[in-house]
């Protein structure tokens, strides 16, 4: 049963619209490894939250991509295995944490703590 209203046309769910955390803007040193083909990529974060991340790169891997995403800021690291979501040709890419390392998880709720507190 279709409850959207309207005429009837296709509506395409955007991706801000499926998120479940929200995202706030934070700047970290990133490094991506592509798990399947090797490649890796670098960039900073232009935002974070609890489900994912936008990392500001030149080479964003492909949509679909499984990927190691090391979170670097301040020394202080968070790992996670990540999907990359979205792709925005030179701009960078939408990751969606997967799996955060145990040791991680407190770190990146830290840093989402103090992004909260500081709104």
């Amino acid at each position: 049963m279709n409850d959207r209203t309207g005429d009837g046309a296709s509506h395409k769910v955007s991706l801000r619209d499926r998120r479940y955390a929200i995202r706030y803007p934070f700047a970290a040193d990133a490094e991506v490894l592509d798990l399947e083909s090797g490649a890796r990529s670098e960039g900073i974060t232009s935002d974070i939250s609890l489900g994912g991340c936008f990392i500001c790169t030149s080479k964003p891997l492909a949509v679909r991509s499984r990927a190691r995403v090391i979170l670097t800021r301040k020394s202080e690291t968070v790992e996670a295995l990540a999907m990359v979501r979205i792709v925005k040709p030179r701009i960078g890419m939408g990751l969606e944490f997967l799996d955060i390392e145990s040791a991680s998880n407190s770190t990146l709720t830290r840093w989402l703590e103090q992004l909260r507190r500081g709104r």
